[in-house]
């Protein structure tokens, strides 16, 4: 099974932007957790983590996006990170049969910062990553 990511939505309201996309990953829910909740995982296709602490309101600082918390945290289910420069970054991860997962992400931010576009890229590489496992 190769990976896919779904046509992305974006909603604004006021001066919120909402991006959602589901993402089908070739991976176990247990394969996939890692890169979304290390340092070492989230560097390899989205940015540096240079702090994270994996817990609920759990110090995290994510290069380029500033420094924050964790705002959500369900062992190999739920990441969700709050900074300062990024917004909130969720990724819910659910079961898609014994042998892949898909995952929920949404991204609700201010301003013009992030982009569909820039996160389909990371979504690619992610499955590109995955693929390597």
């Amino acid at each position: 099974m190769t990976g896919s990511i779904e046509q992305g939505t974006s909603q604004t309201h006021g001066t919120t932007h909402i991006l959602h996309f589901l993402v089908r990953l070739p991976r176990p829910m247990e394969t996939v957790w890692p890169a979304l909740a290390t340092p070492e995982g989230l560097a390899g296709w989205f940015t540096a983590a240079d702090v994270l602490e994996p817990r609920l309101g759990g110090a995290v600082t994510l290069r380029e996006l500033g420094s924050g918390q964790v705002t959500a945290w369900d062992v190999d289910r739920v990441a969700e990170y709050t900074v300062e420069r990024g917004g909130r970054i969720r990724f819910h991860l659910e079961r898609d049969g014994d042998e892949a997962s898909v995952l929920r992400f949404t991204h609700e931010f201010q301003g013009e910062e992030d982009s569909e576009e820039r996160w389909r890229a990371r979504f690619e590489r992610l499955i590109e990553l995955l693929g390597k496992a």
